[in-house]
Formats: C-alpha cells, sequence, structure tokens
C-alpha cells in the first residue's frame, strides 16, 4: 500500500478540501489545513510575522513527511509560500521571482526589459508625498491615469483619476488604508534579497499608470522544471461603464492568433523572470482598434475563481496544477473532457455606497435554482445584519453579495440562464444610519 503524500495547504477551507479531494491525482494525498482560513478569507488585517510563526510551528510538530505546502489563494498566501517552502525545503519558486511578479513597481521594471511593447507607461509614488502628482507629471503621464497600491489584493484601493479632485480622493483613501497592506508587505519583503532601486519603493508607495483597457481576459498556466504552460485563457466581463467585474467566461472567445500571442508574451516574460515550479496567471487586455495586447499584471498562483468552470469545461479543477507542482509532478491538465462546452463565474453586485443586508435567500430558494440550472453553484458572501462596507476584497464602486457558477451550451444561454436565475435571488437592505 503506497504512503499518503502529506499535503498542507495555507489557509484551507471546507470548500476547497472537498474540491482538493476529489482531484484524480489527490488519491495518495492527505491535505492538512495551516492557519484557519478567516485568518486569510475574513479580515484585511494581515500580521504575516505572527502568521509565519504560527505556520512554522503547527509544521514542526507534524509528526511525518511534509511532502507539499500549497496554497490558492492571493495575498497574504501566496506571498507566505516561498518563504515556507524554503523552510521546510518543499518545492516552489522562489520568493525573489515570485516579488519579481507581485511587487508591481518590480515587475513592471522586469516586463519592461523584455516585453516594452507590451506594457503601459508607468511611475512609482510616495503617497505621503504632497508634491506626488507632480513626480506623476514628470514621468509623461497625464489625466486620465489609474492609481493603485504597488501591492494590491484583488481591485482594492484601485482608482482610475481624471482629475485633480479625484487624485486628492484617492490619496486621502490610500493614506487611510494602504498600511493595511503595506505593513504586512513589508514584512515579506524583507525575507527577500531586494537590489536598491526596489528596497527603495516599500510597500507604502503606489504605482500610477498610463489607462490600458480592450477585452480582458485571464492566462492561466504554470512553469515546470523551466518550461512555461499556458493551459487556458478565460476572458473577464466587466459592467457597462463601470471597473467592477461581472462575469468570467471560459474559453475565451478571443481570435486564435491574440490568444498566440499572449501566450508567446507569457512565456517570454515568465522565463526572464526566472519563475519556475509554480503556478500563475496573467491578465492582459487586447485592444481591438489598435490590435494591440497589454500586460495587465502578473498573479503567482492559480484563480480560484476559475476553478469550477475549468471543471465543467475541460473536466478536471485547475487546482490539480497546483498539487502536482507542490509533488515536483507535471502537472495533468485534461482539455475539452468536462459536461459544458462553456462555463461562467457571474458576480452578483449592488452598487450602493453603503447599507445593512436585511435579507439572503434561504437554503430552500437556492437549492430550486440550482435544481432548474443543473451544475449550478451558488455561494452568498454576505449575511444578514452584515453592513456592506464590513466586507473585505471589495472593489471601489461596488459589492459582490453572491457568486454563482454556470455551464451552457453557449455564450448566449449562459446568459440567458444568470438573467432568469438573478431576477430570483432575494435580498433585501436597510440604511445605515449614523
Amino acid at each position: 500500500m503506497l504512503t499518503p503524500k502529506q499535503i498542507f495547504v495555507v489557509g484551507l477551507n471546507d470548500f476547497n478540501r472537498a474540491r482538493l479531494e476529489q482531484l484524480p491525482g489527490a488519491k495518495d494525498c492527505e491535505f492538512h489545513g495551516v492557519i484557519p482560513p478567516a485568518d486569510v478569507y475574513d479580515t484585511e488585517v494581515f500580521d504575516i510575522a505572527d502568521m509565519l510563526s504560527r505556520a512554522g510551528d503547527e509544521l514542526d510538530a507534524f509528526d511525518g513527511p511534509i511532502d507539499a505546502i500549497i496554497g490558492y489563494m492571493d495575498f497574504p498566501v501566496s506571498t507566505m509560500l516561498p518563504i515556507l517552502c524554503r523552510r521546510f525545503g518543499t518545492r516552489t519558486t522562489s520568493l525573489e521571482s515570485l516579488l519579481k511578479c507581485e511587487h508591481k513597481f518590480w515587475s513592471r521594471l522586469v516586463q519592461r526589459q523584455v516585453i516594452p511593447d507590451a506594457i503601459p507607461a508607468f511611475t512609482a509614488i510616495d503617497p505621503f508625498d504632497d508634491q506626488a502628482l507632480d513626480v506623476i507629471r514628470s514621468a509623461g503621464l497625464y489625466f486620465p491615469f489609474f492609481l493603485k497600491p504597488i501591492k494590491s489584493s484583488g481591485s482594492r484601493l484601485g482608482f482610475r483619476i481624471d482629475s485633480p479632485e479625484d487624485f486628492t480622493h484617492a490619496i486621502e483613501r490610500l493614506r487611510e488604508d494602504i498600511g493595511l497592506i503595506a505593513t504586512p508587505f513589508n514584512t515579506v519583503l524583507e525575507h527577500a534579497l531586494l537590489p536598491p532601486e526596489i528596497a527603495a519603493v516599500e510597500g507604502h508607495f503606489c504605482m500610477a499608470e498610463e489607462i490600458i483597457g480592450g477585452w480582458q481576459c485571464t492566462v492561466e498556466g504554470y512553469v515546470f522544471e523551466g518550461e512555461v504552460v499556458s493551459y487556458g485563457i478565460v476572458d473577464s466581463l466587466r459592467y457597462p461603464q463601470v471597473l467592477s467585474f461581472f462575469h468570467y467566461r471560459y474559453p475565451s472567445q478571443l481570435p486564435a492568433e491574440v490568444q498566440a500571442q499572449m501566450k508567446d508574451l507569457t512565456e517570454r516574460v515568465m522565463t526572464h523572470i526566472g519563475y519556475d515550479n509554480a503556478a500563475f496567471n496573467i491578465e492582459y487586455f487586447w485592444d481591438e482598434v489598435q490590435n494591440r495586447v497589454w500586460l495587465l499584471e502578473i498573479n503567482t498562483r492559480i484563480s480560484q475563481s476559475h476553478c469550477d468552470i475549468f471543471e465543467k469545461v475541460d473536466g478536471i479543477s485547475n487546482q490539480q496544477v497546483s498539487l502536482d507542482l507542490g509533488l515536483g509532478r507535471r502537472p495533468a491538465m485534461p482539455y475539452r473532457q468536462g459536461e459544458f462546452p462553456i462555463a461562467a463565474l457571474f458576480f452578483y453586485r449592488v452598487f450602493f455606497v453603503d447599507a445593512r443586508v436585511t435579507q439572503v435567500p434561504s437554503e430552500e430558494e437556492l437549492a430550486a435554482l440550482k435544481a432548474e440550472f443543473p451544475g449550478t453553484l451558488i455561494t452568498l458572501q454576505v449575511a444578514p445584519g452584515q453592513q456592506l462596507s464590513s466586507m473585505p476584497e471589495q472593489d471601489a464602486y461596488s459589492f459582490a453579495l453572491a457568486c454563482i457558477w454556470m455551464g451552457g451550451q453557449s455564450a448566449e444561454e449562459l446568459l440567458s440562464n444568470y438573467e432568469s436565475l438573478s431576477s430570483r435571488l432575494n435580498f433585501a437592505f436597510e440604511d445605515v444610519v449614523g
């Protein structure tokens, strides 16, 4: 009988444990959580030094081999993994190569060395510098531009700046809240060997970038023993006139030649970075008018939002990639062996300034909807009594109340089914007083 592989997952919750245990490659694996999921899901306060200490104690106390340490989340999990893997001798990419993806200024500098035509004009600024707008102008950036933290999570604290008033508002928000990301990110930076020009641009800095846009999508991939593999492209569609995501759709409907160009850019930049033995996803824009591809940002993980849609279309969740890489195996992702030819994750949103939730759909209502639309998954993101502004990981314009995964025979059928389902989600709210 084979000895089970012992897999440790940072921030493992019950939903993802069930997904991992169902993977074909998990038959010889036992999964253990490291750091409670609430510490990385349900808060915006990340004491990474404490989490690394606790994770180290948990792993030291384990009486047996530690075969892999993996994760499926963005910050802070993604940045903790190289530190933990280095300490316990398991496989992943180096911390420095990961930071060349996640430290936005360092990442743009590295990208400019190999794919200069695919990146926008950019500069780093200190939001606590009263002359920050002059620094941006001296870099050749003018309204409109985009402003975001040097390390962000999701779309948090990202702003489109169209005027001096927008800039003033964004700077006020950044000065108030950027420490929630900057302080723990600086803890990670202390573990890395940084060039002086990067060490000077620490976690409290921001990035100003030229506005880029077009058809947005995400290339999911991995590097195994130096070989860059892009195994799927997912379209990211937004609500009209706003930055908030409406749904992710797989497979991509982009022209084949555009998809091929994105895969070529991906191979060039990830090879140059030296990223290895780990998963990634890269967000791109295709400007159809100029027929130009822009690289938006690199994420050092699979996208857990895409797990179900890969399973629906290809037959296996892309969590198989993280598991295989953690164990030193070449990932085994099937192709178009799922139940549906197309699938999507929809974000059911409200565009409020704030409110308190008074009602959410009942279990019976959700069960009826899932029975009517086979293959559908619905996860609520709020509970009665919750104030919307208390939700973590939200963009600056809306609140996502539910995530809805659906499969279909066509993009048109997906949208029609979602519209029918979403019209029957019974949420209710009251104004926040005071």
